[in-house]
């Protein structure tokens, strides 16, 4: 019996089936990130199941490593699509804009002016900083006349280096220039558990991200648009901006920097979704965890019982990725 359409057209072979495999990436894509998390739960130099004190070894540093690997990279990722969409610009996340230096700078004056302050103070001011930081990158930005895809970037990583460098001459003057060393690498070596459940909080941010996602991709459109249909672009932004802020400064105590992952991750979901923030948020999300966790696993096992810090393969990984994307706009521009 052959099937038709509503015109009264043949239907073509399949096509009833089209959607199924589409509707069965998620879970697909679901089930091999958790396979990886499952993973890295046993790879390490200590053998949790042949060495004595394994299962407590388990609850204390693999457990909190995997939750905070977990949390790290949805965090970051999603903070780096909020960017794009807020600047309207595919290259920019909190480590192109100068936010994680001024979350940086914040958790060295904590340390400095109040060495005692506990993780959560640390984390609150860091955050306070970073939504500073990334408000004066907003504010240069409107006041830039040319606003090409590369100049928004350059902005942001020119603020960072001056941020960056008043911060280096303070940890030189009080002597925290190897703690400050410790904080811009990023790695999951000292989580364990105690230290890392702030972490949980990102996980509100991605939550909030999703409830407020369709006023995040109206705003993208631009502040005309935005209007146009009725939303109070000024106060989208000042979400957006908060979100990003609390999500780069918690990640910023706990782990460190965490290189291009904003980048890499919503450009490679975008390229093959759209810009549609609640559709590719759990693939965002999705795509952070795969990254930030394969990372991890390759700098524990390629030295091992040495650890190679994250930052530094996400770094090599997210500039090729940066480069690939400048030369496939100029190919295409």
């Amino acid at each position: 019996m052959t099937h038709t359409t509503r015109q009264g057209l043949p239907a073509r072979p399949g096509a009833r089936f089209g959607a199924l495999p589409r509707i069965a990436a998620l879970p697909v894509a679901t089930v091999l990130v958790l396979g990886l998390v499952v993973a890295s739960l046993f790879v390490g130099v200590y053998d949790i199941g042949g060495q004595e004190f394994g299962a407590e070894m388990f609850w204390i540093t693999r457990i909190p490593r995997t939750s905070a690997l977990v949390l790290a990279g949805c965090a970051m990722s999603v903070s780096g699509l909020i960017m794009q969409l807020i600047t309207q610009n595919r290259f920019v996340e909190p480590t192109t804009t100068g936010t994680t230096e001024w979350a940086t700078l914040g958790l060295l004056l904590t340390v400095i002016v109040a060495p005692q302050a506990t993780l959560s103070t640390r984390m609150a001011v860091a955050s306070c900083f970073a939504f500073v930081g990334t408000l004066v990158f907003l504010t240069i930005l409107r006041r830039v006349a040319l606003r090409s895809s590369l100049i928004v970037p350059l902005i942001g990583i020119m603020l960072g280096a001056v941020v960056s460098a008043f911060t280096t001459y303070l940890a030189v003057s009080t002597q925290l220039l190897q703690m400050l060393g410790t904080w811009f690498t990023g790695s999951f070596t000292s989580v364990v558990r105690g230290r890392y459940e702030f972490l949980w909080v990102v996980a509100i941010v991605v939550v909030i991200a999703y409830v407020v996602a369709d006023r995040f991709t109206v705003a993208g459109l631009g502040k005309d648009v935005a209007t146009n249909v009725g939303v109070n672009y000024n106060h989208v932004m000042l979400v957006g901006t908060t979100l990003v802020a609390i999500a780069s400064g918690i990640t910023t105590v706990v782990v460190g920097f965490l290189p291009f992952l904003g980048l890499v991750v919503p450009n490679l979901v975008s390229m093959v979704r759209g810009d549609n923030l609640r559709s590719n948020l759990p693939w965002v999300c999705l795509g952070g965890i795969a990254i930030v966790t394969l990372c991890d696993i390759v700098g524990r096992v390629i030295r091992m019982p040495f650890e190679i810090p994250v930052s530094m393969i996400l770094g090599i990984l997210g500039a090729a990725v940066f480069i690939t994307l400048l030369l496939r706009q100029r190919r295409h521009g």
